[in-house]
């Protein structure tokens, strides 16, 4: 049996005894885990080829040639699983969807009937005042949602799943006997965290989470760009709730 063993890093809220228990002496600490090979599986979380935001783009086209290339290729000569999460218009339509799924389960989320009103959610009738403003380029963006596919350098290779939700997700992993998930993919601070096959949701689930943390970015703004705090943000509060990170450099060196 093979062994996969990382250090995830991960944010310890407690202290040693005699400290005093104050947020200025909390901080990091490391997990020690030897697992069987065949319990983990790398999620390749919406890596799409195109981003509408210019600084995003160009980091997700860096990070997928600097990091999750060599990574992948290390992966899949180790053995380790690689599951790709594109979301629903991708995964159905490519030749490896997994269909563990039927069509009645593929939308997200699954809304209550009869409340809210369906007026209150469509922003419509008398309703309509509170949606967001209009925005002149969003029928262009909705063009371009419509033609998403996969990265052109992390398109899946011959036996790799791809899943379509969570609950896909969820069952290709007890179909396989895997129980530790390692997220890789954009955006951090959004789909990597809030998607129903996102870390937040599968953590919900019973899963172990991981994220390998310089094999993602978040979506920045003009605050933030400079020194990415929203994507650093987005990591520590995934260190700080019972989730860890990891480096692409030691999830390489922990496989067999």
């Amino acid at each position: 049996m093979s062994i996969f063993r990382i250090n995830p890093r991960y944010y310890r809220w407690h202290v040693d005894l005699g400290i005093e228990w104050s947020e200025a002496n909390t901080g990091y600490d490391t997990l020690d885990w030897e697992i069987p090979l065949e319990q983990v599986a790398v999620v390749a979380l919406d890596t799409w080829a195109f981003h509408y935001l210019v600084e995003t783009q160009e980091r997700i086209n860096r990070i997928s040639e600097d990091e999750i290339c060599p990574l992948l290729k290390k992966c899949r000569t180790s053995g380790l699983q690689i599951v790709h999460a594109p979301g629903v218009q991708v995964a159905v339509e490519h030749p490896q969807w997994a269909r563990l799924v039927d069509e009645s389960e593929l939308e997200w989320p699954v809304l209550d009937c009869d409340w809210p009103p369906k007026d209150f959610v469509g922003s419509a009738g008398a309703f309509s005042k509170y949606d967001y403003p209009f925005e002149p380029r969003q029928a262009w963006l909705e063009e371009r949602r419509l033609e998403r596919c996969f990265h052109p350098l992390l398109e899946p290779v011959a036996g790799e799943a791809v899943v379509a939700n969570g609950e896909e997700l969820h069952r290709y992993c007890k179909q396989k006997g895997i129980l530790f998930l390692l997220y890789l993919g954009f955006n951090t601070n959004h789909c990597i965290m809030l998607n129903d096959y996102g870390m937040t949701h599968m953590h919900n689930r019973g899963y172990k989470v991981t994220l390998i943390r310089d094999c993602t970015t978040g979506m920045e703004s003009f605050e933030t760009v400079n020194n990415l705090d929203q994507t650093k943000a987005a990591i520590l509060h995934l260190e700080m709730t019972r989730r860890s990170s990891i480096t692409a450099t030691e999830v390489m060196e922990g496989l067999p």
